[in-house]
């Protein structure tokens, strides 16, 4: 189990984050990511054969699969599911597997604020210890605007709950361009511009524990 180095709560922004690779036999490459008490497992499949419905002749299909800790997928799930999927084939050079599919596979274990970001970086671990091809990696990070316009980076589900906006910026390692958002509540266009540098900020360390990650598994090689 690998932990990201600690710094000072009030430089970091973000609660502790624990990764393990290859956590699981079957896929082609798996993750478990906790982000303070979220915990999120990932398996990813592929290039395989692909039904024939789903064939595409000049790249991969790409699918995402989120599946909750318990029952059936509802209407936020959807939307989690539909965000990952187009994250995962932007990141990934499909191109170079047409005719085949890649699925991701996201189960949520427990939610404790911050879980959509918490997914997007999981599946990224497992896209990286797939060893398929991908144009850039991607980062998530969640904040929320408080009852008394502050802004949150990484709030609990506690924090959450006094709230009166979440947002999610996904970014990419190239530019640190917008790859994906989501947002939730009220707020103003100057709220929406100073959280998103301020999560674009604390995405650095995001890349930076990723690059420990690759570290630190080169080395068992």
């Amino acid at each position: 189990m690998y932990k990201m180095k600690t710094e000072d709560e009030e430089e970091q922004h973000l609660r502790p984050i624990h990764c393990e690779l290859n956590v699981l036999t079957r896929p082609d490459g798996s993750a478990i990511l906790t982000q303070g008490n979220t915990a999120v497992v990932t398996g990813v499949y592929g290039p395989v054969e692909v039904k024939l419905q789903r064939i595409l002749i000049d790249k991969a299909s790409v699918e995402a699969l989120y599946r909750p800790k318990s029952g059936l997928p509802c209407v936020s799930d959807r939307m989690r599911e539909s965000l990952l999927r187009n994250t995962c084939e932007i990141a990934l050079v499909a191109t170079l597997h047409p005719r085949t599919a890649i699925t991701v596979i996201i189960q949520e274990m427990q939610d404790s604020g911050g879980l959509l970001a918490c997914a997007v970086n999981a599946a990224c671990l497992a896209l990286m210890n797939s060893g398929i091809a991908m144009k850039f990696l991607v980062a998530a990070v969640s904040c929320m605007i408080d009852n008394e316009d502050k802004i949150v980076i990484d709030p609990t589900d506690k924090q959450l709950k006094d709230s009166k906006a979440s947002l999610t910026f996904v970014f990419d390692s190239y530019k640190k361009n917008i790859v994906a958002s989501h947002t939730t509540g009220i707020f103003t266009q100057a709220q929406y511009h100073e959280s998103l540098l301020k999560c674009k900020d604390v995405s650095d360390k995001i890349f930076q524990f990723y690059r420990d990650i690759v570290k630190k598994y080169a080395t068992r090689i």
